[in-house]
C-alpha cells in the first residue's frame, strides 16, 4: 500500500511543478524583458484576433498573417542582437508596425 502511495504522490508533484513551471518562467521572463513581453503578448493578441477574423478580412488574411509573423521575427532578431533585450526605440518601432497590422484589421473588419 505505501508503494502505491508513494508513487501516486510522487506522479502528483510532478504533475503539480509542471503545472507552476510555466507561469513562473512566464513571470520571470516578463520581470527580466518587460518590453519583450509586452510585444510578445501583443503581437499574439493580434495574431488571435487575425485568425478569429480570418473569414471577415476581405480576403487579406494571408498578408494580414504575414505582417504579423514578420513583426514576432524582428523582435526576435532585435532581442538576439541586444543580449535577449529590445530597447526602447525598437519597442517603439515594433508597436508602431503593430498599430499599422491592427488598423488594417480594423479598416477590413467593416468592409
Amino acid at each position: 500500500m505505501n508503494v502505491k502511495f508513494g508513487a501516486t504522490s510522487a506522479v502528483a508533484l510532478v504533475l503539480f511543478c509542471a503545472s507552476i513551471a510555466p507561469s513562473y518562467a512566464q513571470n520571470n521572463f516578463q520581470k527580466n524583458h518587460p518590453r519583450r513581453a509586452q510585444v510578445l503578448n501583443r503581437s499574439n493578441h493580434q495574431q488571435n484576433r487575425i485568425n478569429k477574423n480570418a473569414g471577415h478580412l476581405g480576403g487579406h488574411y494571408n498578408q494580414l498573417s504575414k505582417e504579423d509573423r514578420g513583426i514576432h521575427r524582428q523582435e526576435q532578431r532585435d532581442a538576439r542582437q541586444n543580449g535577449g533585450h529590445i530597447t526602447r526605440g525598437e519597442q517603439g518601432q515594433l508597436n508602431k508596425e503593430e498599430n499599422h497590422v491592427n488598423n488594417q484589421i480594423n479598416r477590413d473588419k467593416t468592409n
